[in-house]
């Protein structure tokens, strides 16, 4: 496994992530002992790096796999909505206690779309940047699916990481093509910012054409980790090989081409419109009165879920 230090960061990560959105329970819901054996799977490969949410709900599942473990054999990222000092307190307090530690070694700005919600969240950005030099976290940074946010987050020194929406089609980026995000990275990362890239699969969208579109993402060397969601044991294995560029057995191929995550509306849907108003990729519409799932445009990135107070929206 390839390791590389994350921009001006200064932290030494692999250059597979373990994206656990697909762990908690917007996704698989698992049960913590169930969650951590598999992240334990995963470190015991040598993947040393968590991309984690406050949002996930999935803290006991990661304090539950380093039980055994030395604090600095795996860095933590997460991310949180602060929007000012108050939830940003909260959000960081919330994520120390629950994952049982003394500092987190990321922590983002969850969603951010341009340099006005940058903007909005400064009061958010001031007390991280201040947690920061008291050392409860070591590195500040955003998450986004926006070109715009990528180049907007360039104005900002204390921006040390970025964790962007990329693959080899675009699905999932806000306002441009593959193209632009790529030029974008390339341009944050040549001024020391630190790239984590997420959805290489498109969401799974790309899952039949796996080879090639994570051989897309790998290629690009301004990109120092690239998250990617698991749920087994036997994709963690593939996953691990391609990044390792060993070749991977059919059996194992056909295994993950099996695998067909979607995201399930439930009959009882009451067509509220909750769903369709925080899905940013236009891939829910309410029709004759129930929500409808645009597949091509899902990205598979669970943040509707939580809205659905008829609790009608899986993914499975």
């Amino acid at each position: 496994m390839e390791y590389n230090i994350l921009g001006k960061s200064g932290i030494k990560v692999s250059k597979m992530c373990f994206g656990t959105l697909t762990l908690g329970p917007l996704q698989k819901n698992y049960s913590v002992r169930e969650g951590a054996n598999l992240l334990s799977y995963a470190y015991d490969k040598g993947i040393n790096f968590l991309d984690t949410a406050e949002l996930y709900e999935n803290y006991a599942q990661i304090k539950e796999s380093l039980i055994n473990r030395p604090r600095d054999s795996v860095s933590i990222f997460t991310k949180s909505y602060a929007y000012d000092s108050k939830t940003a307190e909260y959000s960081l307090a919330k994520a120390l206690k629950e994952l049982n530690t003394d500092y987190i070694d990321g922590f983002l700005l969850h969603e951010q779309e341009s340099e006005h919600t940058l903007r909005g969240h400064m009061e958010a950005t001031e007390f991280f940047i201040r947690a920061k030099e008291k050392g409860y976290i070591r590195s500040f940074g955003v998450s986004t699916h926006s070109v715009n946010c990528v180049l907007a987050s360039l104005k900002y020194d204390f921006i040390d990481v970025i964790h962007p929406l990329f693959n080899k089609s675009g699905i999932g980026i806000l306002d441009g093509s593959a193209s632009e995000m790529l030029s974008a990275i390339k341009i944050a990362r040549n001024k020391g910012v630190g790239i984590y890239s997420m959805k290489p699969l498109g969401g799974g969208n790309l899952i039949k054409n796996y080879d090639e579109a994570l051989d897309y993402v790998l290629s690009v060397d301004e990109i120092d980790s690239i998250a990617i969601g698991m749920q087994s044991t036997f994709e963690i294995d593939a996953n691990f090989m391609r990044f390792s560029n060993e070749i991977i057995p059919e059996k194992l191929k056909e295994n993950l081409r099996a695998q067909n995550r979607q995201l399930i509306i439930s009959d009882w849907c009451i067509g509220c419109r909750e769903c369709e108003k925080v899905c940013k990729q236009n891939a829910i519409s309410v029709i004759n009165g129930k929500a409808v799932v645009d597949k091509e445009r899902c990205v598979l990135c669970s943040y509707c879920a939580p809205r659905c107070k008829e609790f009608c929206i899986k993914i499975i």
